[in-house]
């Protein structure tokens, strides 16, 4: 793992690991140091339970990536925020373990789609903000473009079925859900 200096802290929610592109392409981004990932059991079990439910027969396949991603990621886990939670008030209370990750942790953004259950005044009071997948990645991206494109060049580079020219590459981003971080590669495509 590289690292930039003094890479930010952001705790990743289930929601946001759930799409295996931008599960995929938030790990590469933290693999090289872009940015500290975080996350609880919890998450990953969210995680895990979410996509078996919707698509029971990929189990051994979410399994795998899950070993995989706590293997890789061991240093990454939260843990001993579980005393936070009473403590927090939240629109869903199912919610309060992820806030009480960050808070334990001192990541500064929560990577979720979930925005309405972590209400901005709430937040602010622990110097935590939330921010979508998209516009955290096109964010980190923006801050490191050298290492940002040179890891999505390694991210396009692993798929082989199908393989994709670095324009489909983009356009796969942009069908994903990514396309702020596709716009900004874009102009770096030459690297790609």
């Amino acid at each position: 793992m590289s690292f930039v200096a003094n890479p930010f802290v952001v705790i990743l929610d289930a929601n946001v690991l759930y799409p295996f592109r931008t599960r995929d392409v938030l790990f590469s981004f933290a693999l090289a140091g872009l940015f500290r990932a975080r996350f609880t059991n919890e998450i990953l079990d969210e995680w895990t339970r979410n996509l078996i439910r919707n698509k029971p027969q990929l189990e051994d396949s979410v399994r795998q990536q899950e070993a995989a991603i706590r293997a890789a990621f061991d240093e990454c886990l939260v843990t001993g925020y579980a005393p936070l939670i009473p403590g927090l008030t939240l629109p869903d209370e199912n919610d309060r373990h992820v806030l009480a990750a960050a808070i334990k942790c001192s990541a500064q953004i929560i990577v979720t789609e979930n925005h309405k259950d972590f209400p901005p005044d709430t937040l602010e009071a622990y110097g935590v903000e939330t921010l979508g997948a998209d516009d955290f990645l096109a964010n980190t991206y923006d801050l490191f473009p050298k290492s940002g494109v040179r890891v999505l060049k390694q991210v396009r580079r692993r798929y082989d079925n199908p393989t994709f020219t670095r324009s489909e590459f983009l356009m796969d981003l942009i069908k994903n859900g990514l396309p702020k971080l596709a716009a900004l590669a874009r102009a770096d495509i030459e690297y790609l």
